[in-house]
């Protein structure tokens, strides 16, 4: 059976959401938009009524060829001939329902956990709906909000078990971050949602048609930020032999960082994206955020200091970059450390994509969702984790993600899902010195800003600059507070030699694949 789910519209009767309108025309013009397949729920009114409803509804999409499922009854889906229906894991089972409903109706499960779904899908659904993705107002008996990574696990074990069985995936989707699900739900191996369904994004649009259209283009189209293309493999001569052209291309080009950053290290680190050719602002202010991400460069979140009001401006800045594609970068400060770190982190992980988070071990632990994760303040603590664990660890949160995930340590692991490398350069100064690890966050963006194509390589050309500078700068320092300044002029040089034509610094990169 040929369905597209591409944008699929579950309505809600309640005031809240729908207030005066009446739903048949709000479905209407909805249809018109675009919708490609209509679901009546109404958990209060009576058969009576919902009868009714349901056969207005019937003649708004039937003339249109767009399928009208009914939510839970099957009794009101025979009565008005509808085309199917929709059930929880608490209605009507799938094998009754087919039976009464016959061979030809579409029948769709809302499933939460790989196991409904595998179920589902040796059971006959048409399709799953996968969810709730998001915490919404519109179902308030929703069992778990599983989130973006619930969604993929879904998918992966599917595709694992060979199941083909269409899939779109509901709860608090909407146009600012329907294109962001899609992305990074897909598998892998290319499995991906055949769409999503839609519940206040169009029931509670001032404009349901136009809303409908956008929502319809924005499935069609790939996200400004989206990485499309298999990156090929890099050896460590490709990344000796390109590095130095990268921190050629940053100097010459001088894009804007944007600092989000800690109060601790601002100086600091406006100056080390000075001194490796970058132009920095630091702005904690998310409503200047649109106009600076217009201007091409990148934007650090740091949580250093986080507070709730801090947080609601890196959710405005992260939607504002998002929204052009620009590049963001996400350290997650301390993470581990508080209940309220915690939840900060889980907010921006839902609020925006990020294209590298970078982090010490005990902070992508936390990012990843390891539970009892203890850090003391922003530092790592002792590493619970072998060589072999910290390379997986980074590999598998990056192809979740789809982005790159850098973990700082005495030996840096970075991957982006399909190639990882570590990375072994760097001075035990920086470990002495407050803010060395948030301005190698403010570096790797910068390089973000430069090198969009490959963003795992622009990471790279990041560390080994700031790493290989702390090295040449221990030389001149007689303990951390000299090491300071020659740090600066260290980075300075580099960049200056480069720009000169001279790339023999890059010879320094203690650097090497990792194969897991």
């Amino acid at each position: 059976m040929d369905i597209d789910y591409s944008l699929y519209l579950v309505t809600d009767s309640t005031p809240a959401i729908l207030g005066d309108k009446d739903l048949a025309s709000v479905v209407e013009a909805a249809v018109e938009g675009g919708v490609t397949i209509v679901q009546l729920r109404d958990k209060t009114s009576e058969t009576a009524d919902l009868i009714r409803i349901a056969e207005r509804l019937l003649e708004v999409t039937r003339p249109r060829g767009v399928p009208l499922l009914i939510n839970d009854r099957v009794d009101v889906a025979l009565a008005v001939g509808a085309d199917g229906v929709h059930i929880g894991q608490d209605d009507i089972e799938l094998t009754a329902a087919r039976k009464l409903l016959g061979p030809e109706a579409i029948i769709g499960v809302t499933v939460t956990s790989e196991e409904e779904a595998l179920i589902a899908a040796e059971d006959g659904a048409n399709y799953l709906g996968i969810g709730t993705v998001f915490a919404t107002p519109t179902k308030e008996n929703a069992k778990s909000i599983i989130g973006i990574s619930g969604v993929r696990a879904i998918l992966a074990s599917l595709d694992s078990a060979g199941e083909i069985v269409d899939t779109v995936c509901i709860g608090g989707i909407n146009a600012t971050n329907l294109q962001r699900v899609l992305y990074q739900t897909t598998t892998t191996n290319g499995k991906r949602l055949e769409g999503v369904a839609v519940v206040s994004a169009i029931i509670a649009a001032e404009d349901p048609k136009k809303a409908a259209a956008e929502l319809l283009r924005l499935v069609s189209e790939p996200p400004r930020f989206a990485s499309l293309h298999r990156k090929a493999a890099l050896s460590r001569e490709d990344i000796i032999g390109r590095v130095p052209q990268i921190v050629k291309r940053l100097a010459e080009k001088k894009p804007l960082c944007h600092n989000m950053t800690n109060l601790v290290v601002q100086n600091f680190a406006a100056n080390v994206a000075l001194c490796i050719g970058a132009s920095p602002i630091m702005s904690n202010n998310g409503l200047e955020a649109p106009d600076l991400a217009s201007l091409g460069g990148a934007l650090v979140i740091n949580m250093g200091t986080t507070t709730p009001e801090i947080r609601s401006n890196h959710l405005k800045a992260l939607a504002a970059y998002n929204a052009v594609g620009g590049p963001v970068l996400l350290d997650p400060v301390g993470a581990g450390a508080t209940e309220q770190r915690r939840q900060g982190v889980k907010a921006l992980m839902a609020g925006g994509y990020f294209d590298v988070i970078k982090g010490n071990e005990g902070e992508i632990r936390t990012v990843s969702g390891a539970s009892g994760v203890k850090q003391h303040g922003v530092d790592s603590g002792a590493s619970a984790l072998s060589r072999d664990e910290r390379s997986k660890l980074v590999k598998e949160l990056a192809a979740r993600e789809r982005n790159v995930v850098l973990m700082t340590g005495s030996t840096d692991y970075i991957s982006d899902g399909e190639r990882t490398f570590a990375i072994s350069n760097g001075h035990p100064y920086l470990g002495e010195i407050t803010g060395s690890g948030c301005t190698l966050g403010t570096t790797v963006a910068a390089f973000l800003a430069v090198e969009r194509e490959d963003k795992l390589l622009a990471a790279i050309a990041g560390i080994l600059m700031y790493e290989i500078a702390a090295e040449r700068a221990a030389g001149f320092a007689n303990g951390p507070g000299t090491f300071v300044p020659a740090f600066l002029d260290q980075l300075y040089r580099i960049r200056k030699e480069t720009e000169n034509g001279d790339m023999t610094w890059i010879a320094r990169a203690r650097i090497e694949v990792v194969e897991i």
